[in-house]
């Protein structure tokens, strides 16, 4: 079975991550609050650095439920700056709770938080047809105006590089290069 040629085939984990769920349309909005925080927990790192904590990240994070995450006090995230199990960044941390402000803030703005950030891609997936990872961009227009909007919104380590990565992740973009036998699924 043939893949994306950036998956490292030897991590069973990997693997299941992408054949499941990379590129698939979400329109979840506790997963989506979810992967905008652990791609920005991502941030110069790999995947699979976040990918191995991710269970955790779930655990102490409430599920990313942003209604609990908001009402996190700074203790519980002064002991998660010492937890092993996540990113021990401060900054990303504390990113986390100014996010889940930030998107209830956004839900109260705009309403549905979901259909707003679909809207950046037109409200349907945009399908990419790489031949080659070096075909696949990094950033895109879309994902700078995503990163741009989100900053204005007062959502935090959600760069222009990270949002791409972001709208792969969910299905808003799909990267899968042409081989892969998830391409066009």
């Amino acid at each position: 079975m043939t893949r994306c040629p950036w998956l490292p085939v030897d991590r069973e984990l990997y693997v299941e991550y992408h054949d499941t769920e990379w590129g698939v349309a979400s329109r979840d909005e506790r997963y989506l609050f979810e992967m905008i925080n652990l791609e920005g927990a991502q941030a110069g790192l790999s995947w699979w650095t976040v990918l191995q904590k991710r269970e955790h990240y779930r655990k102490v994070f409430h599920h990313f439920v942003p209604e609990k995450v908001a009402k996190m006090k700074d203790a519980e995230l002064e002991k998660l700056a010492l937890d092993p199990g996540i990113i021990r960044h401060r900054g990303k941390i504390e990113a986390v709770r100014a996010n889940a402000k930030a998107w209830l803030a956004l839900r109260e703005k705009e309403g549905d938080p979901v259909e707003w950030i679909w809207n950046f891609v037109g409200g349907k997936p945009r399908v990419n047809s790489p031949k080659s990872m070096a075909e696949v961009q990094a950033k895109t227009e879309e994902s700078d105006a995503l990163s741009k909007a989100l900053r204005k919104a007062g959502f935090n380590f959600v760069g222009s590089t990270t949002m791409h990565a972001f709208m792969q992740a969910v299905g808003m973009v799909n990267d899968h290069t042409r081989d892969c036998f998830r391409y066009g699924k």
